[in-house]
């Protein structure tokens, strides 16, 4: 934990690729229109902070504690989410270019991610049971001894998901998106 504590801060238009972000806690603030890109945010505490329209593309989250965080209309591409603090670890997507990022081992039970792009996004071994994926693209993505149960996929498209190696109970898909569960059977269905 940080002894520094920014609350209620709106941050605009900076770019954080260049100027620091100084090391703190960041309670209930706002980030607009910032630049994060190959940022190093390790060891940050952000709770209750929104991010909207920003770029965090390759920024480091080692050890940060991201709690209640919600990431509106941004790119995060390339992002190791695994490697934040998973101690409450809470962050809901809407709008977000997510390619190429890992969630390696992560409890995200019950977040939601509305109209992301999760193109080539590790998923392995990762708790996302009750999330709600509402019209992500996940072409290439990874689930590897993912646990899926009581997940939404109904509108997204381009998943590829072998129920041998997950747990899909109660999973929800849409007739055409059930398709992806069975590629890896190499199954012509026309």
């Amino acid at each position: 934990m940080n002894s520094k504590i920014i609350e209620g801060e709106r941050f605009e238009k900076i770019n954080f690729s260049e100027k620091l972000l100084a090391k703190a806690e960041y309670d209930g603030c706002v980030f607009e229109n910032c630049d994060f890109s190959d940022a190093v945010l390790s060891n940050f505490d952000f709770l209750e902070c929104e991010f909207v329209n920003c770029n965090l593309s390759n920024a480091v989250f080692k050890n940060t504690s991201l709690k209640e965080v919600g990431f509106f209309n941004s790119k995060i591409m390339g992002v190791n989410f695994g490697e934040c603090n998973p101690f409450l670890l809470g962050f809901s997507f809407e709008n977000c270019q997510l390619n190429f990022s890992v969630f390696y081992q992560l409890n995200l039970k019950g977040m939601r991610f509305l109209r992301c792009n999760l193109q080539e996004v590790d998923f392995t071994e990762v708790n996302l049971e009750k999330v709600v994926f509402d019209d992500c693209d996940f072409s290439k993505a990874v689930f590897d001894n993912t646990n899926l149960e009581k997940s939404d996929f109904y509108t997204s498209v381009n998943y590829v998901i072998n129920p041998e190696f997950n747990k899909l109970r109660g999973a929800k898909f849409s007739k055409e998106g059930a398709l992806g569960l069975l590629e890896n059977y190499h199954i012509r269905i026309k």
